[in-house]
């Protein structure tokens, strides 16, 4: 949910907003732990205090990376 929530958007400028955006609600503590996992799993990053979506999950990426040939 939050990490759907990231990935439409692509940016959230504070966590407030992001936590208002969510269609559930959902605990603060909750919801700043699955913050935690995103941002060490390196799929967020948090920058100015701006949440921004790393993760590179192109599915034309995914798509070149499986023909690809392994070295």
């Amino acid at each position: 949910m939050v990490e759907n929530a990231i990935k439409t958007s692509g940016t959230y400028p504070t966590k407030k907003q992001l936590l208002k955006a969510l269609p559930k609600q959902i605990q603060y503590q909750t919801f700043n732990r699955i913050l935690q996992y995103l941002e060490s799993s390196n799929k967020i990053a948090f920058n100015t205090k701006k949440i921004i979506w790393i993760f590179p999950d192109n599915p034309k990426l995914e798509q070149l990376l499986e023909t690809s040939t392994q070295l």
